[in-house]
């Protein structure tokens, strides 16, 4: 009796020895695709983050030219707030995602932001369309 278990056990050790095969390389390509994954992630985050200091930057670039040209045009308050947010803007760290401050800093910036928006001229057109422009009416 012990001679008919003996083919069966080779066959299970077989189809053992096949499965932890699979396992392996499962493993090893969901390594792979993890960190694919994760770097796409990344870049994702990354540029939504950019897209949006741009952003930042950009309305302040045109409200910064805006006082050189006329330096009374906006409240103090809003001066302050824009100096703010250049200052906040030059500061954020760009290449050190880890930082503990970088949620706080874009929490800052956004409030700043809407802060600037309902005390300046600034007429939001993304009611009308889907992607926000804004123009500035002196």
């Amino acid at each position: 009796m012990e001679s008919l278990l003996d083919p069966w056990e080779s066959i299970n050790c077989l189809d053992d020895a096949h499965r932890q095969e699979g396992i392996d390389a499962g493993y090893k390509d969901g390594l792979i695709s993890g960190k694919e994954a994760g770097k796409q992630l990344g870049i994702d985050l990354g540029f939504g983050v950019g897209v949006e200091l741009g952003y930042y930057q950009a309305c302040l670039d045109v409200l910064n030219a805006a006082m050189k040209i006329e330096p009374d045009c906006f409240s103090s308050r809003v001066q302050e707030n824009v100096r703010q947010m250049d200052e906040l803007i030059n500061t954020y760290p760009v290449f050190d995602p880890e930082n503990e401050s970088v949620q706080d800093i874009m929490e800052v910036l956004r409030s700043k932001y809407k802060l600037i928006e309902a005390n300046t001229p600034m007429k939001n057109l993304s009611k009308e369309r889907k992607e926000e422009i804004y123009i500035f009416e002196f």
